[in-house]
């Protein structure tokens, strides 16, 4: 038997899988009703504990094609029924043994309606996993700990390069997934990957015909670095960003964003686009969104998300620069948001 504990004093029990060791970190829930592995391996899950909403998880195992980064970021996953026996002809390895070799700690057995109702009554909230109940220490330890913004940790360590072609775009990485990067190397752009951290006359210096700020991790106000750097990209160069570097961009504008109560955590987020009249069903991972009430002045709402009616997009009408609150897909999902991405290459090319 083991406990996840959050921070109000709220418990949650089930059985511990995975690496089995005490795991803390900020809850959330995501809505997702397949590719559990990508959000184990989605950089921007980075220093949370993911309570899964589909009830059966692990049914077809982990396979070699859908990672999206080199390994698994979240600090734990929660779960209401683990399948032991993965069937599916792509299977390498079951999702308990690749949390265990990638130091997540999980928990199966778990209410995770109960849960995700509680999330979305008091907001992501700092908990714990542990053996056992766990005991008044766990909890004042929980109350004590600090999120760290993660961003650092999940940036690559220094620059590379992927694809080729006749368009060489600069990719500023805050937490990148491979979807992204090879949905630009597919369209022919040479992709050049920089850290979080490197400095705008550096990225300018080496060359590109356009500028895409990734998603990830973590709080867009506690980077004023970063945000200074895209504001030089984005006077120098073609912009594009999705999710974090969606907020990013805003806050270079001048723009503001603020922190959600639980935020959009999944593939399934229904976004209007204002010119085209469409609604398409995107995938999302954020706690904080640009404030409706504090918009840059040279910017205009491009998308809303369907269910809250908050800004999933912004167009900025005095440069070449663009962003949403999404991963587009890269064009073979059915979502049909891969447009995006052909627009900017085609900006690019003109």
């Amino acid at each position: 038997m083991a406990t996840l504990i959050l921070e109000d004093g709220s418990r949650f029990e089930g059985t511990l899988f995975g690496h089995k060791a005490a795991a803390a970190g900020e809850v959330v829930f995501t809505t997702g009703m397949i590719g559990y592995q990508e959000v184990v391996t989605d950089p921007s899950y980075a220093g949370q504990i993911v309570c899964m909403t589909y009830p059966l998880i692990g049914n077809v195992g982990i396979n070699d094609l859908d990672f999206q980064s080199a390994g698994a970021h979240m600090k734990g996953m929660v779960v209401s029924e683990l399948c032991d026996l993965p069937s599916n002809w792509q299977t390498k390895d079951s999702l308990e043994s690749y949390l265990d070799a990638q130091g997540v700690t999980a928990l199966y057995g778990v209410d995770t309606r109960a849960l995700t109702r509680h999330i979305r009554a008091v907001g992501a909230i700092r908990g714990m996993i542990v053996e056992g109940e766990g005991t008044q220490e766990d909890i004042d330890a929980l109350k004590a700990l600090k999120v760290e913004n993660p961003t650092m940790d999940v940036t690559c360590r220094e620059a590379y390069e992927a694809g080729e072609g006749d368009v060489t775009v600069a990719l500023l990485d805050m937490g990148t997934t491979r979807a992204v990067v090879n949905s630009l190397t597919k369209r022919g752009c040479r992709v050049k990957v920089y850290p979080a951290d490197t400095a705008a006359e550096e990225i300018l210096a080496a060359g590109c015909d356009g500028v895409f700020v990734s998603g990830g991790p973590g709080d867009p106000a506690a980077l004023p670095a970063v945000i200074e750097n895209v504001k030089k990209l984005m006077d120098a160069k073609p912009t594009m960003g999705v999710c974090m570097g969606h907020l990013l961009m805003a806050r270079a504008m001048g723009g503001n964003t603020v922190r959600m109560s639980y935020g959009h955590h999944g593939g399934n987020q229904p976004v209007k686009d204002i010119a085209r009249g469409t609604c398409v069903v995107t995938s999302q991972s954020h706690l904080y969104l640009v404030d409706k009430d504090n918009l840059p002045v040279n910017a205009e709402v491009s998308h809303i998300n369907w269910n809250d009616r908050t800004i999933a997009g912004l167009r900025y009408t005095d440069r070449a620069a663009f962003s949403v609150q999404f991963v587009p897909d890269g064009g073979k999902c059915p979502s049909g948001t891969h447009y995006l991405y052909d627009a900017f290459i085609a900006g690019l090319k003109k």
